[in-house]
């Protein structure tokens, strides 16, 4: 089976395509940046070139028909935020799998998503809703998260301790960015919960668990990212994603980050879409073949929980978060443990970069440790540029809400795409 996805650049795209190539499918991909991440393994045949998909995504959508139709695709996979656009198209008559858009709309910004949990009384951390400016440079209650309502990769989020972090925050920069979102849908004020970071992971059968996974992040990497996991079992916790999916009806992949807290599991963030099935994969749990059913008209078949335990690691995180977090002593020092197999690489996986296999995989992590060893600071031109190309932003998310309905496609159309 030939599987197009819907991104090149990110963490899960590279986890997944190396997934499905293991599997016997033929895999390409959809990118912006013709150097992206999923250039370079020899799991990817072929990286199609697209416009950039946060500010324009109905024209990323026609470009992806395009290559879709022209590639000879059996399935378009969506592997990152393109999901959205897909969504508000009904799969646009391509093999692909989605969930209903009032789902995804439910959940795809922070400030609904929230409302969302509350609805489904689901725990979450306590929260308000910000939607006065002068609200905003008036709050006192420290610490606490602002999130505004539409970011990836912690972009939009930040943690206020005081009042003067708070000024920072209300300045004539975040303002620019910051005062449309309150105006149009607030902005999330979120309190801090000590505890665990889980990443939680699913798919869903029209609101029917069918395969799950959680992974305590045990290493920071870059940009918030986890250069380090450990499989997790724990049935409080799939109890309450089979909560979520069921409350939202949800057909495809959900994943949340969740802490676990003094009083139990809360839920801080919801992403309506597949991250990093690797930890999964390893410990016995196959989030992408069930997507591959799903879409493809077949029934998957429930999986049960995977091995706890199962430590795995993404070593370019690992050194991109050591330049943003350290410098050239801390980067130097991940690569030695890394070489020696010492400290958290010890029994842990690759998930990236697997070189027996896949030497091809090395170039990335080679290119960001000789950049960063010279200048620590170019860690940001690593981890930004991957993000921008997939990444929704705010007024692409209006875009498409005010499209959902009328959208028509140009070049290959839904006809030759169905």
């Amino acid at each position: 089976m030939l599987v197009l996805l819907t991104d090149g650049s990110g963490l899960t795209a590279r986890q997944t395509a190396t997934h499905l190539a293991r599997a016997g499918h033929r895999v390409e991909v959809l990118s912006p940046d013709p150097w992206s991440l999923c250039r370079f393994t020899r799991h990817v045949r072929r990286v199609h070139p697209v416009p950039a998909y946060g500010l324009h995504p109905f024209e990323w959508l026609d470009a992806a028909l395009d290559r879709y139709t022209r590639s000879g695709a059996d399935v378009l996979l969506p592997t990152q935020e393109q999901v959205a656009v897909l969504a508000a198209v009904d799969g646009a008559g391509v093999r692909t799998v989605v969930p209903p858009f009032e789902a995804l709309a439910r959940v795809q910004d922070k400030v609904s998503a929230s409302a969302a949990l509350a609805d489904l009384g689901l725990p979450q951390p306590p929260f308000r809703v910000i939607r006065d400016e002068r609200e905003l440079a008036g709050w006192t209650a420290f610490p606490v998260y602002l999130k505004l309502p539409i970011g990836t990769a912690t972009s939009g989020v930040r943690l206020v301790t005081d009042a003067r972090q708070l000024a920072d925050a209300c300045g004539p920069e975040a303002r620019a960015s910051g005062a449309s979102a309150i105006k149009q849908s607030g902005l999330l004020a979120q309190q801090p919960v000590d505890g665990p970071f889980v990443m939680v992971q699913s798919v869903f059968d029209d609101g029917t668990l069918v395969a799950h996974h959680a992974a305590v992040r045990t290493r920071l990497g870059s940009r918030g990212g986890a250069s380090h996991k450990r499989s997790l079992d724990m049935a409080e916790l799939t109890e309450l994603v089979a909560a979520l999916g069921r409350g939202l009806r949800w057909h495809g992949a959900l994943s949340a980050d969740v802490i676990l807290g003094p009083d139990g599991p809360v839920f801080v963030d919801i992403n309506p879409r597949l991250v990093e099935p690797a930890n999964a994969a390893r410990s016995g749990v196959d989030l992408v073949t069930p997507l591959l059913d799903l879409a493809t008209g077949r029934k998957p078949q429930r999986q049960g929980p995977g091995r706890p335990g199962v430590a795995t690691h993404q070593l370019l995180l690992a050194v991109l978060g050591a330049a943003q977090h350290g410098g050239r002593r801390q980067v130097a020092a991940e690569l030695i443990r890394a070489a020696l197999g010492c400290g958290g690489y010890r029994g842990s996986a690759e998930e990236l970069t697997p070189l027996r296999r896949d030497p091809v995989a090395a170039v990335p992590v080679a290119i960001a440790a000789a950049s960063t060893l010279i200048r620590p600071a170019s860690w940001h031109g690593f981890t930004a540029g991957s993000v921008s190309g997939y990444a929704l932003t705010d007024d692409g998310w209006r875009r498409i809400q005010d499209r959902r309905g009328s959208y028509m496609p140009t070049g290959a159309g839904l006809g030759s795409a169905a």
